[in-house]
């Protein structure tokens, strides 16, 4: 995606940023268990979230 795509791209709509969050989510010392908590997969049932942001 070049720089004249992303402003033709935000004249049209939000793009969807994906950042550090794989950091922070490690900095809780979470253990497997932790990520089956229905508090904390809820949503995965409804979207996949995996390819769906447009900058990484």
């Amino acid at each position: 995606m070049s720089q004249t795509n992303i402003r033709e791209i935000l004249k049209e709509r939000i793009l969807i940023l994906d950042g550090a969050m794989g950091t922070m989510i490690q900095d809780r010392k979470l253990e497997e268990k932790d990520f089956w908590h229905p508090d904390f997969n809820s949503h995965l049932i409804t979207k996949n979230l995996r390819g769906n942001n447009d900058l990484l």
